[in-house]
């Protein structure tokens, strides 16, 4: 895939502290990242506009539903990686 440089301004602190996350990915990776998600949650605003003209508003037992299953999926992947970095350990 084809790069190309571009340079940004952001705030001194919060640089910093991106740093220290990033480690051995980098910061060009890092913002790739940042970049794709934010767009995709955007792609993701805009899909629901689109159903909620289509079928109407969610209503706020189908949100908590919804939520629900979200917790339930954060915990799982929590879980996940738990037991994925207890096997690293172990080996």
């Amino acid at each position: 895939m084809a790069t190309k440089k571009v340079t940004v301004t952001i705030p001194e602190d919060l640089l910093e502290e991106i740093r220290s996350e990033v480690g051995e990915r980098g910061m060009s990776a890092y913002v790739t990242e940042a970049l794709r998600l934010k767009r995709d949650r955007g792609r993701l605003r805009e899909l629901v506009g689109w159903l909620e003209e289509e079928h109407g508003p969610v209503s706020d037992s189908e949100r908590a539903a919804a939520l629900g299953e979200l917790e339930d999926l954060d915990a799982e992947h929590a879980q996940r990686n738990a037991d994925d970095s207890r096997a690293g350990e172990a080996a």
